[in-house]
């Protein structure tokens, strides 16, 4: 049988079956789709947990007399394998079919592993899991429907969350759903419940390291030369690589070009923005950002945004810092407006 995360509580209050394997690349909901299995299985009597990590060494041969040699007086168990890609080679296989044809009602393994492509899917282990078992398939949140799971999960904490807020901190976790877990988790303890805007999205953000660099891009967008140095000497005040700070500014600089390709091959803003994935809220400063930067331009300072990259990675002498710095006056000097750089102090 094969069932999609969502169908799994439904599945579960009719039956718990003698063997899952749970596949998927996104850890926060595979591991939601695990627990939730193994607290069903705690509630039908599965009192011990084992857990086996298949890495180069790992002996099938040992896991399968373990899971033979199962006293008459001992109590039901839980067996967790944990697989780094659904390939356990021939051995592996055999053992696992061996396994799962046995089906010891005292038992409940549990696989976990990575996504499953179409030759894993149509290998014949895990054909033989999907005759005799539960295969779940734990597909990854896409962007377009990102925000409504975030308010979703916002509303299971008793958080009203507004569609600009939701649209705001997918935008800040750019896709990550642990991330935009712990956030709402965050929010959850400081306010309980209630409504939650935009501008409690911001502040609860703001107070938030990890997000700092979206303030820095933020800040070189709108052409805010004082806040961007401003913000840029508290990264490295903080001790965050300039590698993470190189690919905020080079992803914002590579957005921006293949925009402006867009427009001068005759595309709408619209399309192109959406073509592009750029969330609602932060269409605004990307519009003003493209107002004052030519394709050129923008060409020129990804190259530079290259060579800082080469600097960091050790390929070119030169302080990355330094490097960062430079790179964001050229590109607030694309400002027509711009009259004045903050001097930075090197520490």
């Amino acid at each position: 049988m094969k069932l999609n995360a969502q169908e799994l509580t439904n599945h579960l209050s009719r039956e718990l079956a003698s063997v899952y394997l749970i596949a998927g690349d996104e850890p926060l909901l595979v591991s939601e789709a695990l627990r939730e299995i193994q607290v069903r299985a705690i509630q039908s009597g599965f009192e011990n947990r084992e857990q086996h990590i298949v890495d180069k060494g790992f002996r099938w041969v040992d896991l399968e007399s373990d899971m033979q040699n199962l006293s008459l007086f001992s109590s039901k168990r839980i067996v967790e394998l944990r697989l780094h890609a659904p390939r356990p080679g021939d051995q592996g296989s055999r053992t696992m079919r061996a396994i799962v044809e046995r089906s010891d009602p005292d038992t409940l393994l549990l696989i976990v592993t990575t996504k499953l492509d179409k030759a894993a899917s149509n290998s014949v282990w895990i054909k033989c899991i999907e005759k005799h078992g539960v295969i779940i398939q734990v597909w990854p949140i896409d962007r377009a429907r990102f925000p409504g799971w975030i308010r979703q999960r916002a509303s299971v904490l008793g958080l009203d969350m507004s569609v600009s807020a939701s649209e705001l901190l997918a935008g800040r976790v750019e896709g990550n759903l642990l991330a935009a877990d712990q956030e709402l988790q965050k929010l959850f303890m400081l306010l309980g419940e209630g409504r939650v805007s935009e501008e409690i999205v911001l502040e609860s953000v703001a107070s938030n390291t990890r997000f700092d660099v979206f303030r820095l891009t933020d800040a070189m967008l709108a052409g805010d030369s004082k806040r961007t140095m401003k913000v840029l000497y508290g990264l490295r005040t903080e001790g965050i690589q300039p590698a993470l700070v190189l690919w905020a500014i080079s992803r914002e600089l590579c957005l921006l070009a293949r925009l402006k390709a867009a427009s001068l091959s005759g595309e709408k803003e619209m399309v192109a923005m959406q073509r592009n994935q750029v969330w609602r809220n932060h269409q605004p400063l990307v519009r003003k950002a493209l107002k004052r930067f030519e394709i050129k331009e923008l060409t020129s300072l990804i190259m530079r945004a290259s060579e800082v990259d080469r600097i960091i990675k050790g390929m070119l002498k030169g302080d990355a810092w330094n490097e960062l710095i430079n790179l964001l006056m050229d590109a607030l000097a694309s400002n027509p407006q711009q009259k004045s750089i903050v001097p930075w102090r090197a520490t």
